[in-house]
């Protein structure tokens, strides 16, 4: 497993909309010598979805990650703030 540490929280926010959603991603490895990519999404504020993917190579999960992460850009998604205002990576 990678020195990398994968962990990202981003959040799409439209009062007009009434939208406040999260989506947080990590890559860990698993106890079987695999490696697994996490994620949690829904509206801020609950709990949210979880689901876990499993990747033989972590290169495989790095990719899927780096892809999902274009396409929430591409919705709209910014990285999530602290309580103390500063971003989350």
């Amino acid at each position: 497993m990678s020195k990398q540490p994968y962990h990202l929280r981003v959040q799409r926010i439209d009062p007009s909309k009434n939208m406040a959603r999260f989506y947080a991603m990590s890559i860990e490895p698993t106890l079987f010598g695999d490696t697994s990519l996490i994620r949690n999404w829904g509206r801020i504020g609950t709990h949210g979805q979880w689901r876990v993917d499993l990747f033989a190579h972590e290169t495989q999960a790095v990719d899927h990650f780096l892809a999902l992460l274009r396409k929430k850009r591409r919705k709209g998604y910014t990285l999530m703030r602290n309580r103390d205002g500063q971003r989350h990576a």
